[in-house]
């Protein structure tokens, strides 16, 4: 929920003898968005996903450089994501902003896309008359409307369901309310007496329930926790002028707030040219493909795509009892799939537009849907719905929307699968080895940074208020030898001369933050774990052979499996035995709790299909003596897994067969003594 607030009741103002309302300024722009027009939001998505903004920091770095990561690793075009926010956020494919009196609920004005159905975002203000003379005089376009049908708006915006994601109010709302939804705060007409009650507010953002209710962001709690969280953790505020930020970082300094915004550093990483000298490969498509360009790919059922959607519903109870907590997990409903009466039911025409819409939010430019497709799709598919029967067999009017939406949800996943399928298909037809070099994106990472230097550039990013770190970090930098061969904690990082390049930075120290991200506790812990048996065992059971490290980025930059899901191991590891042989192993240091089974797991899966690829991909690039592997390493220990894992029989020799391997080293089990005795 993104929340613009004021401090006063009324959302127009007097400055300069002039009517002024910054209620206003945010519709205006949220209309500009929906209308896009001469493509001017598509064209600031993508220079914002560039760096190119034009917004430089004293030291000419672009303030966006290294930024969005995460939306980068999507691999969507502008297009695509702008499509995705129209959909996601405003619930509409386009059209200019709509703004609705809501004549049940005073004060309440609705904002609804054109054409749409549902509201986006409400208007939450004291005298709603004034603000309407406001907009009706405005040149911007907005249209007014009247809506006599619908309740309250506000009182729902609490709702883990509410389609209201922007909330535009004054002092209203304020005191008293509280919300779990808050992530993103606008400011308006900020005054200067108004300190306590901005203070106030901002705890509405900052308040989080965290994992288990623990009020607590993750950085409070041990463990492992799922990537960027921190994204979701952190409270963004914007203003509507600079001078209500400024008033605002006054609050918050008074109050003891660290407000200091961060600076980013250049973090140069050294390349080992001699080890590029080796002849290494990896696998990448060839220079030019392009499988959406290339592709025209009709949708159409296909018996060999297996789709399973649960709409079970599911309970889970907790109680404490004389011999502790014990919990119990039941859920209704049973694998079916929708009988042949119950398809006269369904609007396929809506089934149709949806599915053409969600295309367009994946940005799946060469998939071709005909409107025949939706049906055929769920008559003649390998689908199994599992529902309760009042979803496929509808009784009323309310239980016909399950239906509804038990078909959208299986076309959908449909068309991921069969659209991942084929592209896999494509991709295994066209990868190549290719030599590894410079260029590389796993070791050219954020060349836009300095663009004259081949080598990629860690961006450290530290608080500018932190001047020891500060100047600890600078002198590391000048500092090259110390830097690549010593292991400091101002800037944690671990020295293994047989990694690509250096340093090798680690993701442990608070107050500092990296893109890309440092090495998480499991992944450095195989790294450390590598660098003990390679000195213990180069003269011995790995002698006549070298091996080589590198880190895998994600999406947009590393080596992927299955594209649509996206499953990047984190480390490549080459062992390559004098110029006989080169051997590539895929390895994915993770936690397996919540492991599906194996059956259904694409990454335990992949060592199963990367020889027939290997085979392939030595036709295509006339390379010989190359072969492929991969392994899970399991940051979940064995005696915690094995029971849960599958169906709870596994012993250790079972999962080392199906190359999932626990990160432990004894005299009757060394984890890495199974993975390269796995290789002769």
């Amino acid at each position: 929920l993104w929340v613009f607030v004021g401090s006063t009741v009324n959302a127009v103002y007097s400055e300069n003898k002039e009517k002024r309302s910054d209620v206003l300024t945010v519709a205006r722009f949220l209309h500009h968005v929906l209308e896009n027009k001469r493509n001017w939001v598509v064209k600031g998505i993508e220079k914002l996903l560039k760096g190119k903004s034009g917004l430089v920091t004293p030291d000419g770095m672009d303030i966006f450089a290294g930024r969005f990561e995460s939306l980068r690793e999507t691999g969507l075009v502008s297009q695509a994501l702008y499509a995705d926010i129209l959909a996601r956020l405003f619930h509409s494919p386009a059209g200019g902003l709509h703004l609705c009196d809501i004549r049940s609920s005073a004060g309440e004005l609705g904002l609804k896309a054109a054409g749409a159905e549902d509201y986006f975002g409400l208007i939450y203000i004291g005298d709603t008359s004034e603000f309407k003379k406001l907009v009706e005089s405005d040149q911007a376009g907005i249209v007014l409307e009247e809506d006599v049908i619908s309740g309250s708006l506000f009182e729902d915006i609490n709702r883990t369901d509410s389609l209201v994601n922007i909330l535009i109010g004054a002092k209203k709302f304020m005191e008293g309310w509280n919300s779990w939804r808050v992530s993103n705060m606008g400011l308006l007409n900020i005054g200067k007496k108004e300190g306590s009650q901005i203070i106030q507010l901002f705890g509405r953002g900052v308040r989080l329930r965290g994992k288990g209710h623990s009020l607590k962001r993750s950085a409070a709690i041990e463990g492992t926790h799922p990537p960027r969280v921190r994204l979701l953790e952190t409270l963004n505020i914007f203003a509507v002028r600079a001078n209500y930020m400024a008033q605002f970082r006054d609050y918050l300094e008074r109050e003891g707030v660290e407000t200091e915004e961060t600076i980013d550093l250049p973090l140069f990483v050294w390349a080992n040219e001699q080890f590029l000298k080796r002849g290494l490969v990896v696998p990448r498509p060839e220079e030019g493909r392009d499988f959406a360009k290339e592709t025209d790919l009709l949708l159409e059922a296909d018996p060999g795509v297996r789709v399973v959607v649960d709409m079970s519903v599911k309970v889970q109870a907790m109680e404490s009892s004389m011999v502790g907590i014990q919990t119990a997990e039941v859920r209704a409903g049973a694998g079916q799939t929708i009988p042949p009466e119950s398809l006269a039911l369904v609007d396929w025409e809506r089934a149709y537009l949806d599915l053409l819409a969600y295309k367009e939010r994946k940005g799946l430019k060469n998939f071709v849907i005909r409107a025949e497709a939706p049906r055929r799709i769920i008559e003649n598919a390998n689908y199994t719905l599992v529902a309760d029967e009042a979803v496929v067999k509808p009784r009323s009017f309310s239980e016909r929307a399950l239906l509804q939406e038990a078909v959208t949800r299986i076309l959908r996943k449909y068309a991921d699968n069969f659209y991942r399928n084929r592209r896999e298909k494509w991709e295994s037809r066209n990868l190549v080895y290719k030599t590894l070099d410079k260029g590389d994106p796993n070791l050219a990472f954020n060349r836009e940074v300095v663009q004259e230097r081949p080598e990629g550039t860690y961006v450290v990013k530290v608080l500018k208020s932190d001047k020891e770190l500060i100047a600890a970090i600078e002198k590391l930098r000048k500092d090259v030898d110390r830097l690549r061969k010593q292991e400091t904690n101002e800037l944690p990082r671990i020295y293994f001369d047989r990694h690509l390049y250096l340093p090798l930075l680690l993701e442990k120290n608070d107050k500092v933050h990296t893109v890309p991200p440092g090495l998480k506790e499991s992944e450095a812990q195989f790294v450390r774990h590598l660098k003990v048996y390679w000195t213990a065992e180069k003269d011995k059971s790995l002698a006549g052979k070298e091996v080589f490290l590198l880190r895998n980025l994600s999406r947009g930059s590393g080596v992927g499996f299955f594209e649509e899901s996206g499953f990047y191991p984190d480390f490549i590891l080459w062992v390559v035995d004098g110029k006989k042989s080169q051997r590539i192993v895929f390895i994915e240091p993770h936690g397996m709790l919540h492991a599906k089974a194996y059956i259904h797991d694409e990454k335990a899966q992949l060592h199963e299909r990367l020889p027939e690829l290997a085979k392939e991909m030595a036709q295509r690039s006339k390379k010989k003596n190359i072969s492929l592997d991969s392994f899970i390493i399991s940051a979940t220990k064995y005696d915690d897994l094995h029971k849960r894992y599958d169906n709870g029989d596994w012993d250790r020799e079972k999962f080392a067969e199906k190359h999932i391997l626990f990160p432990e080293q004894k005299k009757d089990y060394d984890y890495l003594h199974i993975l390269f005795m796995s290789m002769k």
